[in-house]
């Protein structure tokens, strides 16, 4: 047998009670690589997160505690990239999901990490990922 998943909702969705979360164009030097000369030195990694999140039914009262905290977001992926040298951006984009996740009003996390200096000639090369709160469960 096989598993299947609905596609999770990517954009704010008023009926379903979902805000959308996004960092853009996050930049920061990393560690990061398999080849030798990438363990030599930093290079420049662009990360951007898009997140589906539950809307609280309790009000806001205007006060950060009752949201996604976009500014938590950043600081996790800075200590992320931070922790030490990652071979793979398929890893660092793994991780980056995983913390997202943590949060139960997460429902999906999309993840896209570019290596800005890698091939000569190119802007950037990198990954895509997108996560579900429940991406274990699977459907018979």
């Amino acid at each position: 047998m096989h598993s299947s998943k609905l596609a999770p909702l990517k954009i704010a969705n008023a009926q379903l009670s979902l805000r959308h979360v996004f960092v853009r164009d996050l930049v920061l030097d990393s560690y990061i690589g398999v080849y030798d000369h990438e363990k030599q030195a930093p290079q420049k990694v662009r990360i951007n997160v898009d997140l589906t999140v539950v809307e609280n039914t309790q009000p806001l009262h205007d006060h950060i505690d009752n949201v996604v905290c976009y500014e938590q977001i950043v600081n996790a992926i800075k200590t992320i990239v931070n922790a030490g040298h990652v071979h793979l951006v398929e890893t660092m984009a793994e991780q980056i999901a995983d913390m997202t996740l943590q949060d139960n009003r997460i429902r999906t996390a999309r993840v896209r990490v570019e290596k800005l200096e890698a091939i000569p000639g190119t802007t950037s090369v990198g990954i895509e990922i997108e996560r579900c709160c429940d991406d274990n469960v699977t459907v018979s």
